[in-house]
């Protein structure tokens, strides 16, 4: 199960800044600290609760939070539910800061306080601002608030996509200009960073070298978001496999090369609209996440609708994930072995099948309702048919021997979101 773990932990940040960052964190703060701050705070959270019919597997919306709906648990709390805190400090016209913090599940299975951002602003002109510190990576269309419920027309995002990379955000730096063409308003945002991944309580690794370009369009009530995003994912301690597949000569050495995430860049594509004129909306997404190696090659998309009956908007949702490459590999050719040789390579082969099943390929099916009950807070109600295919487990976690891919089942969830 360990390069499940690798897959399901792939983006985990860590709780510290880089030394650098932190430094000039402190340093903007020092050199403005004569200056008249003004302070801000607020904060979300997310209280929910979720039942998944499978007893086969556990049910998670985000493999860094990972849920027990399912398998472990009738009605699960941890699914969804979190609370977040943010601070933000206006040095000046120009300078300013924002410090966010959550509390959630962690892959230990314990909740634990997550510093999600902490970045120093500095605005140069009216269009063009720069960023230093912990920064939301804005891989998709929620990116900005994918954890503050309350701002989604759903009870969670889209798992399909949404669970491809969990990582929401990186350190390092980044620059967005603002431009308008006519009546369409522009924005271009490029970001450098890196991120530390926690694969397990023993395992990290890194993406160094991030590097994106995000833009986006309004246009009176549509918005566009276009993405394109590089990584290298540096991955220690999975050579076990890899290496006893290499020493079978050529045949081996072909498998290793392909599938082994010891070393591997990343890339990522995404786009996405959301057009919502007030009494109701239409959202739509993809994205694709291509880490050339055992830890998959997938595109998923999603396309949500609903409309709003004042303070009740009920919406319906289809999303849909599969595996751009073969799910199973004949591999090493047992013929002519030694009875003891095939047996070896047998074993790997059916190790290395074992983890290319574990590439998502999913539908979901989604019918949900929010109701305002105050300016600040919603109840939501959400209804999904789940159905893994293709032999794969799909989003599932904890699976049990046994399991039937292609089988469907259900998650029934409710929950309450609010700021402050």
């Amino acid at each position: 199960m360990l390069f499940r773990l690798i897959r399901l932990h792939l983006f985990r940040p860590r709780h510290a800044l880089h030394g650098a960052t932190l430094f000039f964190l402190l340093a903007c703060i020092h050199i403005h600290a004569a200056a008249q701050v003004k302070w801000s705070f607020g904060g979300f959270g997310t209280f929910a609760a979720t039942h998944a019919t499978t007893d086969q597997g556990d049910y998670t919306a985000n493999p860094n939070s990972p849920g027990e709906a399912g398998y472990s648990k009738k009605w699960a709390l941890d699914v969804d539910s979190r609370l977040g805190a943010q601070i933000n400090a206006q040095f000046d016209k120009r300078w300013s800061a924002v410090v966010q913090v959550t509390q959630e599940k962690s892959v230990e299975n314990d909740y634990k306080t997550f510093l999600t951002w902490a970045n120093v602003k500095f605005q140069v002109t009216p269009e063009i601002a720069l960023r230093a510190g912990r920064i939301a990576l804005p891989l998709f269309l929620m990116a900005d608030y994918r954890k503050a419920a309350y701002a989604l027309p759903w009870l969670r995002s889209p798992v399909e996509l949404y669970s491809l990379i969990p990582i929401s955000n990186s350190d390092g730096i980044d620059a967005t200009y603002r431009w308008q063409v006519g009546t369409v308003k522009n924005e271009t945002q490029v970001l450098l960073g890196r991120a530390h991944v926690q694969l397990n309580k023993d395992f990290k690794g890194t993406a160094s070298t991030i590097a994106a370009m995000t833009h986006n369009m309004v246009a009176g009530a549509l918005t566009l978001r276009f993405t394109a995003s590089q990584s290298q994912l540096a991955v220690p301690g999975t050579a076990e496999l890899f290496d006893s597949l290499r020493a079978f000569g050529p045949a081996g050495e072909s498998l290793a090369a392909r599938y082994d995430p010891t070393k591997r860049q990343v890339r990522v594509l995404s786009a996405g609209f959301n057009y919502d004129p007030g009494s109701w909306f239409l959202i739509g997404e993809s994205g694709r996440i291509n880490t050339r190696s055992i830890l998959g090659d997938q595109t998923a998309s999603y396309l949500s609708g609903g409309y709003r009956f004042d303070r009740v908007a009920p919406y319906v949702t289809y999303a849909h994930l599969v595996a751009n490459m073969p799910t199973h590999t004949a591999g090493i050719a047992l013929d002519g072995m030694p009875p003891e040789a095939a047996g070896v390579a047998g074993f790997l082969n059916e190790q290395l099948n074992l983890q290319l099943h574990q590439i998502g390929i999913q539908d979901t099916a989604s019918i949900g309702v929010r109701w305002d009950l105050a300016p600040n807070m919603a109840f939501k109600a959400q209804v999904d048919h789940v159905t893994p295919k293709g032999g794969s487990i799909g989003t599932l976690i904890n699976v049990q021997p046994g399991f039937n891919s292609g089988q469907s089942f259900r998650v029934v969830s409710v929950g309450l979101d609010f700021v402050f």
